[in-house]
């Protein structure tokens, strides 16, 4: 029994040295070399393998950044501009910087502008209530109030209020990732520049009804009354889809847009003074009476340069 046990111990030793060998000639033979930038790149990647950068991790992103021969359209959003850089200086390569973004939540429909029409008694997440009916209000694009954002964020960026029904974005926290974007199935949350020293304007809502219907299913609703696209002299406000929509970029952060609302959809962050909503309007009232005066003044002028036409009577004398 002794001799059997001893060579079964052989045998398995003799054959596991055997598979070893093997295995060790099989991986030598198909080894595939890697770029060693590739676990530098890595090492300075924040770590958070989120998924904002549009990979499947860090060790993607790096894998991805190491292959290609420019960093264009290659962004880590929680690392930012910072990590961008030692990426570049690992890779030799340049990179551009961009402005710092932050989610922001385009809907204002709290529990008193948008009144309940029906109760939803069922598993709590927005992508199951939205697959199963437009929501509980009468608005069919806003918020859904289960926190599926919430679930998301990795970072602890966001909560639900209580007593707004809606989820709160912490600025500082925020890495702007986009993982609550992809969760939301109603696309209220959008990722913004944050603006010089935090400042932003952006409209609360996209609510893609017409006017009347807008305003009866939400109070705080964008209702496409075209006002602030009139008043906005910078043309960084357009109304398409009957929803109004602030370009960041064209945006000067004066505010007009957000006085002369008639329903508060703009919403603004971070601006060290209140409003105040009459001084601006009053300011607007000048400047478009100034305008139409300066135009009646050019038409006079442009009427006063022109040649004076002969009278009927002359006129057809001078043809005879």
């Amino acid at each position: 029994m002794s001799d059997i046990l001893i060579w079964t111990v052989v045998v398995i030793t003799v054959l596991g040295l055997v598979l070893a060998l093997v295995l060790y000639l099989v991986a030598k033979r198909f080894r595939v070399e890697e770029d060693p930038r590739i676990d530098e790149v890595e090492k300075a990647m924040p770590g958070a393998n989120c998924g904002g950068c549009g990979f499947a991790g860090c060790r993607a992103f790096a894998e991805k950044a190491v292959g290609s021969t420019s960093l264009d359209g290659i962004f880590c959003p929680v690392g930012g501009n910072e990590t961008m850089a030692k990426v570049a200086a690992i890779l030799g390569m340049e990179v551009v910087e961009k402005a710092p973004q932050v989610a922001v939540v385009r809907c204002n429909g709290t529990c008193e502008a948008r009144p309940r029409v029906n109760e939803y008694d069922g598993y709590s997440s927005c992508k199951v209530k939205a697959a199963l009916y437009s929501g509980d209000t009468g608005c069919s694009y806003g918020c859904l109030g289960c926190g599926d954002c919430v679930e998301a964020c990795s970072f602890g960026a966001l909560s639900m209020d209580p007593a707004t029904g809606l989820p709160v974005v912490d600025e500082s926290k925020c890495t702007a990732c986009g993982s609550c974007v992809k969760a939301c199935p109603k696309h209220i949350i959008e990722l913004r520049p944050k603006g010089p020293r935090g400042m932003r304007l952006w409209v609360e809502c996209v609510n893609k009804d017409r006017g009347p219907a807008v305003k009866k299913a939400c109070a705080n609703a964008c209702i496409a009354c075209g006002i602030c696209e009139k008043t906005c002299t910078h043309a960084a406000i357009a109304v398409k889809d009957n929803v109004a929509w602030i370009d960041p970029a064209l945006c000067k952060l004066c505010r007009e847009c957000e006085a002369v609302c008639p329903t508060g959809a703009i919403h603004a962050a971070n601006f060290p003074k209140a409003l105040d909503k009459e001084a601006v309007k009053e300011r607007i009232k000048i400047r478009q009476q100034k305008a139409k005066e300066a135009a009646a003044a050019q038409a006079a002028a442009a009427k006063a340069d022109a040649p004076a036409q002969p009278a009927p009577a002359a006129k057809a004398k001078e043809e005879e």
